[in-house]
């Protein structure tokens, strides 16, 4: 059983940047689609961003789109997020989650495609 595990978030100032990162043990990163997703107090699972398996195909939520990036290197076993020009509004608990379906498509964007989750990581932005 795949275990992912977020790093990379803390607080930042409105404007600034991070980068998540998404690391995976039992089996390699390699072996999955990965999605982020990002969740607050009360709210619905957002979508972020996936990435497929070889790297080649992502794909984003309407409200990253520009600003925020996707990317894996699979040798070193990591997934990242990076995220730029970041606004208070984005402040929530981000996830990374490992896809285990064959194809790689718009239901990427689906909570319920991905069978395994980290246990989350917070970011803050500050005003």
């Amino acid at each position: 059983q795949v275990q992912l595990v977020e790093s990379g978030g803390g607080l930042v100032q409105a404007g600034g940047s991070l980068r998540l990162s998404c690391a995976t043990s039992g089996r390699p990163v390699g072996s999955y689609h990965i999605g982020w997703f990002r969740q607050g107090p009360g709210t619905e699972r957002e979508f972020v961003a996936a990435i497929n398996r070889g790297g080649i195909t992502t794909n984003y939520g309407d409200s990253v789109k520009g600003r925020f990036t996707i990317s894996r290197d699979n040798p070193k076993n990591a997934v990242y997020l990076q995220m730029n020009s970041l606004t208070p509004e984005v402040t929530t608990v981000y996830y990374c989650a490992a896809h285990v379906d064959h194809s790689f498509d718009s239901r990427c964007s689906l909570a319920y495609m991905y069978s395994c989750w980290g246990q989350g990581n917070q970011v803050t932005v500050s005003s």
